[in-house]
């Protein structure tokens, strides 16, 4: 059973107790900051943060109107918890009062709907709503949704106030921290986009309660992955805890999103732009971005896709001599303890070569790969050859479903 004990008005934090038997676990509202080349911001975390957001964006200054773009899938699953809040925003500061009720606008959040012509249909229906320069901007729900929202807000009037709801695991660890917004073409993933850094990021867990089982574990692939470049211990907790996050337990939600939020601080605040070090946050991406560029965006989820690129990551960093034996076979263990994922593409090694072609990291003509050489680290890599990385495509979905030590390739 929960019981709430609600901080002063100006109190930095919020405390949740929790009773289990004999053991009282507090969880506080945890600030994260975020530095951009725009200013800082917060990642605000913790159970009960959407109670208060109204109150947390009111912080951000007046704003002339309040703008949320979600999905229909997202909004009816958490609308029911913030309409009073962004309802009552509008109506507390001045020019807003005069404007009427926040406006809410939805979008398709398929990832095939993730391109250009969906930000169009964003930005004329701001326009049609009056949405000017001082307006603000809410995107409610999950990466897609951030992407999308973010470009629009980036774009419209060139550039309004943006702030993030993220409604999924993989949002709430991952893509709504560190300002990439962007869309898809037909020739890649996230071609044309911007770097445009939000002014709060609100992330409660109580948003997931209602978040498919599909979607959860996809987002658990984003937490394993802060395991692998960043951080050993956190990738230790995933391995003994898997049930109880799978499970959603509040006290292993607790610790895991805002450790992966400020891991992810940590690198964009260092490398906003993915000059450097930003690379390492792309471990797995360039094999799980050609499984979606090849598969028209229509086969996995982003988590899935990014799942199936980790254990490749993990095989061939094993293959090149770079990832030992034993962090490569407990990497492709605990990712596959996700669950089933959506088979392998019939797609040849050169199909798949091709696609990575498209990806952004890659300079002059040279793919590069994020790999570990060892669990708790991660750099990139531009010597891997062509032949090695044929093999790995070739083999590679046979050798990922077994459980034991990769073989040699």
């Amino acid at each position: 059973m929960f019981i709430e004990a609600r901080a002063h008005a100006g109190a930095a934090s919020v405390c949740y107790i929790q009773n289990v038997g004999s053991i009282v676990l507090y969880m506080k509202t945890k600030r994260i900051p975020v530095r951009s080349a725009t200013g800082k911001y917060s990642v605000v975390c913790g159970h009960g943060v959407l109670r208060d957001a109204a109150r947390e964006i009111s912080r951000l200054g007046d704003f002339s109107s309040v703008h949320v773009v979600s999905s229909p899938k997202a909004w009816r699953a958490v609308g029911k918890l913030i309409p009073a809040n962004f309802g009552s925003l509008a109506a507390t500061k001045g020019a807003a009062a005069k404007r009427g009720m926040t406006k809410v606008h939805l979008f398709d959040d398929a990832e095939s709907a993730k391109t250009l012509k969906s930000v169009e249909h964003i930005v004329r229906s701001l326009s049609g709503a009056g949405a000017d320069r001082q307006a603000l901007l809410l995107a409610v729900g999950g990466g897609m949704v951030g992407d999308v929202a973010g470009f629009a807000a980036a774009t419209y009037l060139r550039g309004i106030a943006l702030a993030h709801v993220p409604t999924t695991l993989l949002a709430q660890v991952d893509s709504a921290i560190g300002g990439k917004t962007g869309v898809n073409l037909p020739e890649g993933k996230n071609l044309v986009g911007a770097f445009y850094s939000p002014r709060v990021v609100l992330s409660d867990p109580r948003a997931l309660r209602t978040l498919p089982e599909r979607e959860f574990r996809g987002g658990l692939a984003e937490v394993i992955k802060y395991g692998v470049i960043f951080d050993a211990k956190l990738f230790a907790y995933v391995e003994t805890h898997m049930e109880k996050i799978v499970l959603r337990d509040e006290a292993a939600l607790a610790y895991i999103i805002p450790r992966c939020a400020a891991i992810k601080a940590h690198v964009v605040s260092r490398d906003e732009h993915e000059s450097g070090l930003r690379e390492i946050l792309n471990f797995g991406h360039t094999f799980g971005h050609a499984l979606e560029s090849v598969t028209n965006y229509r086969v996995f989820q982003h988590g899935e896709a990014i799942a199936w690129g980790m254990m490749a990551a993990a095989l061939l960093g094993h293959a090149a001599g770079i990832t030992p034996e034993r962090d490569a076979a407990r990497i492709i263990s605990l990712t596959r303890r996700l669950g089933a994922l959506p088979p392998w593409p019939k797609a040849t090694a050169a199909q798949l070569i091709s696609a990575m072609r498209s990806d952004k990291k890659t300079r002059e003509g040279k793919l590069r790969f994020v790999l570990s050489p060892g669990i708790g680290k991660a750099r990139s890599y531009d010597t891997i050859s062509l032949e090695l990385l044929e093999r790995v495509l070739h083999f590679g979905p046979q050798l990922m479903s077994a459980v034991h030590a990769p073989a040699k390739i």
